[in-house]
């Protein structure tokens, strides 16, 4: 059974974030929407109430798809529960260098990365936006 991670503070959920769920719960038996727990990053909401609107924005049908709220690094996430691969989307090549030095860390600690790019329709979709000017 192949298992994989989507990390991210998902502050809000975008619809770039559901387009990489959504192809990634094709490509692994298990995938696992990791809601960082990081007041460093300042989030507008708590982890599990993060984490409790990532479950509700979630199609009913997406069976292998869970959702879990963590503080701590995501490698020890993987290790600890079974989780062979890290899931990251890129927008653009900034998100390409950073999740490349990222994916380098994750590796050194026995967790490989893989990037999804994302769908050229949603290249300027942000949290950060996405915040800033709130439907």
């Amino acid at each position: 059974m192949s298992r994989a991670v989507f990390p991210g503070t998902f502050d809000p959920l975008t619809a770039g974030h559901l387009d990489v769920v959504e192809r990634a719960r094709h490509l692994f038996d298990d995938l696992v929407v990791l809601v960082a727990v990081n007041a460093a990053k300042n989030p507008a909401r708590e982890g599990e109430a993060r984490a409790a609107a990532v479950r509700a924005a979630l199609p009913a049908g997406w069976g292998n798809v869970s959702v879990s709220a963590w503080r701590g690094l995501t490698a020890d996430f993987c290790h600890r529960h079974n989780v062979d691969v890290i899931v990251r989307g890129v927008r653009n090549p900034g998100d390409v260098r950073h999740e490349q030095e990222l994916a380098a860390m994750n590796q050194s600690l026995g967790i490989p990365t893989l990037l999804i790019p994302t769908r050229p329709a949603l290249a300027t979709v942000s949290s950060t936006a996405a915040r800033a000017f709130p439907a």
